[in-house]
């Protein structure tokens, strides 16, 4: 299984990013998908995941801002980024996991994406 993620880049603060997220191999393999996200100097975390049931989780830091939500005719997990500010940038990396829960750990995803770069000026 493999992922791509694609849609990051340099936005304003206030200003909006769709993140998408391509599943291609097997995908048939994943069921939770996640977007985890990295600042510099920072631990890996989780921004929000969902299951194939679209039960979704947020971390606490970009409820109300941010959607998590899946098309699973086209294998894809979507990120869509409202009123950002510079505390969101880090490269945001795709997650994907074989178990059909909410996982938050790093440890519970078996597939990863090489990550795309979101940048909020101030």
């Amino acid at each position: 299984v493999q992922l791509q993620a694609s849609g990051g880049g340099l936005v304003q603060a206030g200003g909006s990013l769709r993140l998408s997220c391509a599943a291609s191999g097997n995908p048939l393999h994943i069921n939770t998908m996640a977007w985890y996200r990295q600042a510099p100097g920072q631990q890996r975390e989780l921004v929000a995941a969902i299951t194939s049931r679209a039960n979704t989780t947020y971390a606490d830091s970009v409820k109300g801002r941010f959607t998590i939500s899946r098309d699973n005719a086209k294998n894809t997990v979507y990120l869509q980024m409202n009123s950002l500010k510079p505390e969101d940038t880090g490269v945001y990396y795709c997650a994907g996991d074989s178990r059909d829960k909410i996982a938050t750990l790093v440890l519970d995803y078996d597939y990863w994406g090489r990550g795309t770069l979101v940048t909020v000026s101030s």
